[in-house]
């Protein structure tokens, strides 16, 4: 039990990592706000675009790995 769990923290820290690193940065949108309009849209659509996405995944993930850091830190 304790090595399938171990297996799967593993694979959540590499593919959290991953979209971690696929996430734009945030000053990205600082040009973006120079043209006005664009900005609106954009920010109105997040959350069914590719950001908004990897964003959900990225805020599920981490949860699953610091409950699955906790598990296996408890000695059973």
């Amino acid at each position: 039990m304790r090595t399938a769990l171990t297996i799967i923290f593993i694979l959540v820290a590499i593919v959290l990592t991953v979209i971690v690193l696929m996430q734009e940065g945030k000053s990205a949108g600082l040009t973006g706000s120079i043209s006005g309009a664009a900005e609106t849209y954009w920010g109105k659509n997040k959350g069914r675009s590719m950001e908004g996405a990897l964003e959900r995944t990225t805020k599920i993930l981490a949860v699953a790995f610091i409950l699955l850091a906790i598990v296996l830190n408890i000695n059973f």
